[in-house]
């Protein structure tokens, strides 16, 4: 058997924002000036595979940019990196999916608004096996449904395990969850799609009506839940000071691939997210401070923990 040539391929979405760094928020009607504005690339899937060829894997990236100044920028970023582009696609006379994102200097915390033009979507017919089979690991999102279920059933057919990152509900996602080992959601997404507020239980009902070997839930500032093989497993946040919290989502996924190839144990591959996903923080933008893996590390050692109370029973056991 012919060796992958990649450690990963990422399927989905990449956008250009625009950082607007204010004081704080202003009440409804109101205005402030804001301090700093920076256009930076990001987006789900290029910024995990960003994080993944930081850490030193072979990365293929397949998706589309926009042929202007913002899908420029996304190229030359994504380029830079080492990563194969020899399947994104460059939309002539299309704009690239963009953003803009209002950061709040007193929290970090941000809200975006953004932008994708039709002319962006992926259709499965642009998928072709050799571009998924060539590589270790798969990591898609949810954002063009039926090109990345095309992925993952490609994958699944393979034995190439599958990484996803859904935050909200997609029509049809229910043809991709079949074919999923990896599923991280965000904090909304189990009980928007299984209507059940305990997460605990939504993680439950999801993982056993599609037995994926992990069924995972990012947490913010709080960390990460996972359920697997029928226990859950819950890994705090690291408390570091906070610029900007945007992308932090993309990081956690991608250091999770990196932890999954590198063949971390489950708490291992939660902890070392959230390590890396933290550092993020610590600088505005998508891909803000991407960390070595030295770094996470120095912080798995040294950093304090935000522990979230009604999950503490789930690390005591972990640990």
């Amino acid at each position: 058997m012919t060796e992958p040539r990649f450690d990963v391929v990422g399927v989905g979405l990449n956008a250009t924002d625009t950082m607007i760094l204010i004081p704080h928020f202003p009440a409804y009607g109101g205005k402030v000036p804001f301090l700093e504005e920076v256009l930076s690339p990001g987006g789900q899937v290029a910024s995990a595979m960003v994080c993944c060829a930081r850490l030193g894997l072979r990365v293929k990236y397949i998706g589309t940019i926009g042929d202007d100044e913002r899908g420029r920028v996304q190229w030359e970023s994504l380029q830079g990196c080492g990563i194969d582009l020899a399947h994104v696609q460059r939309r002539k006379n299309t704009p690239n999916q963009s953003a803009y994102i209002l950061i709040d200097q007193s929290t970090g915390e941000r809200t975006v608004f953004w932008h994708r033009p039709e002319a962006l979507k992926i259709t499965p017919e642009q998928i072709t096996p050799d571009q998924i089979t060539c590589a270790r690991l798969l990591h898609i999102d949810g954002h063009d449904t039926p090109a990345v279920a095309h992925a993952a059933r490609i994958a699944r057919q393979h034995g190439i395990p599958v990484s996803v990152d859904v935050d909200t509900i997609y029509k049809g996602f229910e043809d991709v969850l079949p074919h999923v080992d990896y599923l991280i959601t965000s904090s909304e997404f189990p009980e928007r799609w299984t209507g059940e507020s305990d997460p605990l239980r939504a993680l439950s009902l999801i993982q056993d009506a599609y037995g994926m070997r992990v069924a995972a839930m990012t947490l913010g500032a709080h960390g990460a839940l996972a359920r697997s093989e029928g226990r859950f497993l819950y890994s705090p946040a690291f408390v570091v000071n906070c610029i900007d919290t945007t992308g932090a989502g993309d990081i956690f996924h991608g250091a999770f691939c990196y932890a999954v190839l590198a063949g971390y144990d489950l708490g291992a591959a939660l902890e070392f997210s959230n390590a890396m996903a933290a550092l993020n923080c610590t600088a505005m933008g998508a891909r803000g401070r991407i960390a070595t893996l030295e770094q996470a590390q120095s912080l798995i050692q040294r950093g304090e923990r935000r522990v979230k109370a009604e999950f503490r029973q789930f690390w005591t056991a972990a640990r």
